[in-house]
């Protein structure tokens, strides 16, 4: 599922982000230090990377190649994978997921310590880690030629990327690459990749189709990003690659299959959505018209979006606008061999979970648990049973405050942009009006170098997807959101 990233490039001074960015953190309660934990919880991170907890004979997987495709900084590696063909046709996807559980002693420091802050936290300057870093970048992380302990996924597909076969079980691995998606990208399209790699975009693109024929969509969602040229802030848009979405569709085959694990066996959590609310799909049709997007009444959200370029700057507005339709999201908890209340999730369009990234979500690792343990044909450990109640409150929390974190910090960035051209006016369009209030909406501004789009208020009602002049009233990082005023 898409979240919206935001990173900063450059090396101009960002000094004025950086105060606006940590007065957000201390608002949030969130550590001054980043990279600074408790001393016990530090002092039991230290003990379990020298000494992480094994089976007694682990099974050793490291004779798989595998590799991972991260963002070229990221340090903190939840999956690495091969990909094969199997003989009589089809494919075989292993995925290794770290095995947080190795390292993390049930109500242990660590463990309370990760109940706390639930998720990592990304801020455009610097991450706030769900772990100390020496594990979750250190020991725990599926770093290259590095032996660590995993959740090795074993997932077979048949000739159209259908799964028909699924295990899981605790190994040690060896990750032989760290890839990033640029440079998969060009190895696939320059046809130099060889084939455990190349396969990504085959499997891809039939995981693709297997998500379009039982309805479902991903939304790939340009992540924004903050530039610092000649003493200015400049905000654009990065578009996915394909790479980013095939690399997608493997966590998702991997979600689904824990999904129905869990689910065979009567205990579980899932993630789940449900089905957009009356009007919200008709508020979307009207954000289309504003941005002038091509939405026929014979044609489904989901082909619309599939047909959009990320690279197009009224495209990627809208693709932000489509992620109003994943509100409602959250976990549900079911045990005693009992069918979860609710179990599909809308935009997956079939049962799923949050298995993948442990290293970064706290829920990922009791997902993993019950599925070694549904495998296994056993009941899952007390420790996991104990906690799951409380767990989709706990996500509950750490999301809410992970997307107060991504608002805020667009909302920062944006009143840096245009902190000195308050009171200059401005080409946009009304991409959105309320309801109730048609004098208040949101517009998007015309300019390639300014990937803003703000509220407006203060004038007449406003003209839905009609380009106007507007007048900037507001902009202060860190006080005062970007607002403008019809001219």
């Amino acid at each position: 599922m898409p979240r919206r990233h935001i990173h900063m490039t450059g090396t101009a001074d960002a000094a004025p982000l950086r105060d606006a960015f940590r007065a957000l953190r201390e608002s949030l309660d969130v550590p001054a230090d980043p990279g600074v934990f408790p001393a016990d919880v530090m002092a039991e991170a230290e003990r379990a990377a020298r000494a992480p907890r094994l089976p007694p004979d682990p099974y050793d997987a490291t004779d798989i190649p595998l590799f991972t495709i991260d963002p070229p900084t990221s340090t903190d590696l939840d999956q690495a994978m091969h990909l094969a063909r199997r003989e009589g046709g089809g494919f075989r996807v292993h995925y290794a997921i770290a095995d947080v559980a190795a390292f993390v002693a049930p109500g242990g420091a660590l463990d309370t310590e990760a109940h706390r802050r639930v998720t990592t936290l990304y801020f455009p300057d610097e991450k706030v880690p769900l772990h100390p870093q020496l594990l979750s970048e250190g020991a725990a992380s599926l770093l290259p030629d590095q032996t660590c302990p995993a959740l090795l996924w074993r997932i077979d597909l048949d000739a159209d990327g259908g799964a028909v076969a699924t295990d899981v079980r605790r190994a040690l691995v060896r990750s032989r690459a760290k890839l990033d998606y640029e440079g998969v990208q060009r190895q696939i399209d320059n046809g130099t990749a060889e084939e455990p790699l190349a396969l990504l975009r085959d499997i891809g693109r039939l995981r693709e189709e297997q998500e379009r024929a039982r309805g479902g969509i991903s939304l790939n969602v340009p992540e924004q990003e903050i530039a610092l040229a000649d003493g200015a802030y400049r905000l654009a848009y990065r578009t996915p690659l394909p790479a980013d979405g095939w690399n997608a569709q493997i966590s998702l085959l991997t979600g689904m299959a824990a999904a129905e694990l869990m689910t065979k066996a009567g205990n579980g959590i899932l993630r789940t959505l449900p089905a957009a609310p009356d009007g919200a799909v008709a508020r979307l049709r009207r954000t289309a018209r504003a941005l002038r997007i091509d939405w026929p009444h014979h044609t489904s959200y989901a082909d619309v979006v599939r047909r959009l370029d990320p690279a197009n700057p009224a495209h990627a507005a809208f693709l932000q606008e489509c992620t109003s339709l994943l509100r409602g999201a959250g976990y549900t908890v079911f045990t005693g061999g009992q069918e979860p209340e609710q179990a599909l999730h809308a935009a997956v369009a079939a049962p799923y979970t949050h298995c993948t990234a442990p290293l970064r979500r706290l829920v990922d690792r009791y997902a993993g648990e019950l599925c070694l343990s549904a495998v296994a044909g056993q009941e899952p450990p007390e420790w996991v049973m104990a906690a799951l109640p409380e767990l989709p409150k706990e996500m509950a929390e750490g999301t809410r405050r992970q997307n107060t974190v991504e608002r805020e910090c667009v909302d920062i960035v944006e009143a840096a942009l245009l902190r000195d051209r308050v009171g200059e006016l401005f080409d946009a369009h009304v991409v959105d009006v309320k309801d109730r209030e048609p004098t208040v909406g949101t517009v998007q501004l015309d300019s390639a170098d300014l990937a803003v789009i703000a509220r407006v208020e203060g004038g007449g009602n406003l003209p839905l997807g009609e380009r106007i002049r507007v007048r900037l009233t507001q902009a202060d990082p860190g006080s005062a959101k970007v607002l403008f005023q019809p001219v």
